[in-house]
């Protein structure tokens, strides 16, 4: 008789490669539900808190505003955005990701719409304050929330096809908020009142979208398999026995790994935001033509999203999160450095993309460090501190840009003091060595 029987090691070899399929399968067809949803929320989400930077060449004007009434307006919402940020993630976990994110959407949406009513410095204030209320919560919600969906070693790519919706919300936003601001005088409207108002609602849109699509967790995904469910739901919790365990907020306080990367996150927000946000009239201080000035300013925006993809995939591939994150802002303060002593157009841009390169993508390369010791309660609170923390730097940059700005009639000091944020982030990011391992 034929022994018809397989060698153990042949089934044992099937099974794997038959787990390692219906894996794959399930990682696909969640990144393909939830990514392109969440990236384009996210997209709108970084248009409506730096458009206000293109409507500066319209709106300081016709409200009167100063370079530093300006840059506090355009600051101030991550004030509302801070003091609400650990609340509104401490309800998402509660409530659940697809319903307050839902939430945050539809209420963003509508405050940043708001801003076309405003008739001063002070209701400028107050709405961009609220704005930045109404949003706080989404991005380290999202954060958390693809924790729960992706382990670590796909974690790094699948932010960064995330994050990616900020270079290109910058690469988009900028010759579209050009092109709305020319709708001057449509129905009696201004120009930055009609882009405030275009580039707000959608947001309340996606918000309903995803009260139908969003699922907080693969075992209530109805569009996965059984199979499929359960291998997610296997890979995500085999990782969570390898991981320290933080089971509450208050274990998160206490950790100094969280204030740390607070500080961190805090520096290159603030250089982000403070070049972002004053770019547009930056390039028209260098006599840009006002048609130009979108498409020029996407140009840092455009090699930033090639720079952040290419660098995450090169961080999943050596599980050297630290070492790059330490690179990436020593990249960032060297190019605002080379920018500062460049009065030509051409050389000042190269500059200043490399710095967005470098703090774009350290932000990628950031967000997948606190997931290596906060799980639970402590990784939704944990992320939402670290993240509200370090978006006050969102206010401080804007603002102190625009002081500096007014006080040297210059943007050079502003850069200066980017540059050397961005060197003491390094020297931060460098100390996490002593208490973090990389993979």
């Amino acid at each position: 008789m034929v022994n018809t029987t397989a060698p153990a090691h042949l089934t044992s070899t099937v099974q794997v490669e038959a787990s390692t399929e219906l894996q794959s399968r399930a990682m696909r067809k969640a990144a393909w539900r939830l990514i392109p949803l969440l990236a384009l929320a996210y997209f709108f989400n970084y248009l409506d808190r730096t458009s206000v930077g293109y409507a500066a060449l319209q709106m300081t004007g016709s409200l009167g505003l100063t370079a530093a009434q300006f840059g506090l307006g355009a600051g101030i919402m991550f004030v509302g955005y801070c003091l609400c940020e650990v609340p509104s993630n401490l309800a998402m976990y509660r409530f659940g990701a697809r319903l307050w994110m839902a939430r945050i959407m539809i209420t963003w949406g509508v405050a940043a719409a708001a801003t076309a009513f405003v008739v001063g410095p002070y209701s400028f204030y107050v709405v961009r304050f609220l704005l930045g209320v109404a949003e706080a919560g989404f991005f380290p919600g999202v954060i958390f929330f693809l924790t729960l969906w992706f382990p670590a070693r796909y974690r790094t790519r699948v932010l960064a096809w995330f994050t990616v919706a900020t270079p290109i919300s910058f690469l988009v936003g900028g010759p579209l908020s050009i092109w709305l601001l020319q709708m001057h005088g449509v129905w009696g409207l201004e120009g930055w009142q009609w882009m405030f108002i275009i580039e707000g609602l959608p947001a309340c849109v996606l918000g309903f979208i995803t009260l139908r699509l969003l699922a907080n967790r693969p075992d209530e995904a109805k569009w996965l398999s059984t199979e499929e469910r359960e291998a997610l739901k296997e890979m995500v919790a085999s990782e969570g026995t390898k991981s320290e365990k933080n089971h509450g907020f208050r274990d998160a306080l206490k950790d100094p790994r969280v204030w740390i990367l607070s500080l961190i996150t805090f520096s290159f927000t603030l250089g982000t935001y403070g070049i972002g946000i004053w770019l547009p009239q930056m390039l028209k201080s260098q006599g840009v033509e006002f048609g130009m000035i979108g498409w020029i300013a996407a140009i840092p925006y455009f090699f930033s999203t090639l720079g952040l993809l290419i660098w995450a995939k090169h961080v999943d591939r050596t599980g050297k999160g630290i070492f790059n994150l330490v690179v990436a802002l020593v990249l960032g303060g060297l190019a605002l450095i080379f920018a500062l002593n460049m009065n030509a157009l051409v050389p000042a841009l190269i500059g200043i993309t490399l710095a967005m390169v470098g703090t774009i993508s350290a932000k990628t390369i950031f967000y997948t460090l606190p997931a290596k010791f906060l799980t639970g309660q402590a990784a939704a609170g944990g992320i939402a501190l670290i993240n509200s923390i370090g978006a006050f730097g969102g206010f401080v940059g804007p603002y102190l840009m625009g002081y500096l700005k007014e006080q040297t009639q210059s943007f050079t000091a502003g850069l200066m003091v980017m540059g050397c944020i961005l060197f003491a982030a390094a020297l931060l990011a460098g100390s996490l060595k002593l208490f973090l391992r990389e993979d």
